[in-house]
């Protein structure tokens, strides 16, 4: 791995109409079914930018999007954030970019909507990648502590408390993701520290900021997780193609949760580098050879 950060290429930015509000896309130009890049929660499509220049380099189509909520999308007082608004999303988006083939690409919580659109649009899909992600329940699925104050309603006064002081809830966010880094080498430990910083901090710290799509967005994960364990026959049947690429340092979504999902799929290839939880930022370059595989 590198030291140098990629330069981004050039892209244009879109503002597409969706729900309540718009989201902000980020679309880089190429061929072949695009690569549809989904983020999770805390952090937005920021994620992807080390392995984007790759991609695009290749010739590959890249669309980055910020769900409803995080990023440079609207933050519409009063909107009801969900995991089928941002399934949603992702369809609006397809649509008003007329992208007739697509891979979507999910990370963390980025995977059900990148795994239901393909349910809902088998036509419309090449092909899944997912990224340390989560769908239906797996045996050893663990989540990270901040996530699972924010999702348990016992505590979610408590998570609310944290959510009002900024200053309590950057020592939350520290705290997760010192466990977060783990693992990692020194090179990574640096690039996760300098990189990863940045995208996350700037979700919270705008004005509005990701905290209303983050509080909504956790609470429902449990309820999500358990929707998703009822679609699994139908996850079962599907014939398109599935791609994991899975960070084997992962204290949360560790390589047990790849192989449960490489067991209930079809068509599936698992790829394992040596990275955490975001191996798009940890191993770039190998993740982006890796995917340039995919059509």
């Amino acid at each position: 791995m590198t030291t140098t950060t990629p330069t981004l290429p050039a892209f244009v930015e879109h503002r597409v109409p969706c729900g309540s509000g718009s989201v902000a896309v980020r679309e880089f130009a190429g061929t072949g079914p695009a690569f549809v890049a989904l983020h999770g929660f805390p952090d937005d499509s920021h994620i992807y930018d080390l392995v984007i220049p790759s991609l695009v380099a290749a010739g590959r189509r890249v669309v980055a999007i910020d769900f409803l909520g995080f990023g440079g999308s609207d933050k519409p007082v009063g909107a009801r954030y969900s995991f089928p608004q941002q399934v949603g999303d992702v369809e609006a988006v397809v649509d008003a970019l007329q992208l007739e083939k697509v891979i979507p690409v999910g990370h963390d919580a980025g995977g059900p909507a990148a795994i239901n659109f393909a349910l809902k649009h088998p036509d419309r899909t090449s092909a899944v990648v997912l990224m340390n992600a989560f769908y239906g329940d797996s045996p050893g699925l663990r989540v990270p502590e901040l996530i699972e104050l924010f999702s348990s309603r016992e505590l979610q006064s408590l998570a609310m408390h944290f959510l009002q002081s900024p200053q309590q809830f950057a020592w939350l966010i520290e705290f997760q993701r010192n466990l977060l880094a783990e693992g990692l080498t020194k090179a990574q430990r640096d690039n996760y520290f300098e990189f990863l910083g940045p995208v996350i901090d700037n979700n919270f710290r705008q004005q509005p900021s990701a905290a209303v799509a983050f509080a909504q967005m956790t609470s429902q994960l449990r309820e999500e997780v358990t929707a998703n364990t009822a679609r699994i026959v139908e996850f079962r049947r599907s014939n398109v193609p599935l791609h994991l690429i899975w960070g084997d340092a992962d204290p949360y979504l560790h390589l047990s949760v790849a192989k449960h999902l490489q067991s209930q799929a079809k068509n599936v290839s698992l790829h394992v580098v040596g990275a955490g939880h975001w191996p798009q930022i940890d191993a770039y370059e190998e993740v982006a050879e890796i995917m340039l595989k995919f059509r």
